[in-house]
């Protein structure tokens, strides 16, 4: 019994062995698949690495080009302010002048009823005054015609007292 009892935990130690051999044999086809994942892997990363590297250039690139944009932009907004502060002065001068112009149209026009006017020009006297009446400014085409006038009758009038 001694001789069968041997044999028994001899065959169980043989069957164990086995077992052990097959499982090494699994687990070295497990990680032979696992280095070829490495390799793998190891590619994926550099390509990543490489990818990322590129990016930085690309972002630095761009944080570049927004600076000298913003500077540019900058350059043309203090122009553009600029312009637009002369453009406001020329129009306040503008307005002042056009504001002289009617105040001599309107002192004048005492004068300009005493001379005969042909029809035309009685015409724009006439718009001058409802403008002048309804408190809007003078249209400036209708000004520098009233002045020219002026001027014209003015010199005709010192033609006539000179003669």
């Amino acid at each position: 019994m001694t001789h069968n009892l041997g044999m028994v935990i001899e065959s169980l130690v043989a069957i164990l062995l086995l077992v052990t051999i097959g499982y090494c044999v699994i687990l070295n086809n497990r990680l032979k698949r696992l280095r070829a994942d490495e390799l793998s892997l190891k590619a994926t990363i550099s390509e990543l690495i490489t990818a990322t590297e590129m990016a930085e250039r690309a972002v630095g690139g761009l944080r570049a080009t927004a600076h000298e944009c913003d500077h540019t932009l900058g350059e043309r907004l203090k122009t553009a302010e600029r312009f637009c502060a002369d453009l406001t002065k020329q129009i306040t001068a503008g307005d002042i002048l056009i504001s002289r112009l009617s105040r001599i149209v309107v002192a004048a026009r005492p004068s300009l009823e005493v001379v005969p006017e042909p029809k035309p020009e009685r015409k724009l006297e006439a718009r001058l005054e409802v403008e002048a009446a309804e408190g809007r400014p003078p249209d400036a085409k209708a000004l520098l015609a009233a002045a020219q006038e002026f001027a014209q009758r003015t010199s005709a009038r010192a033609g006539a007292r000179a003669a």
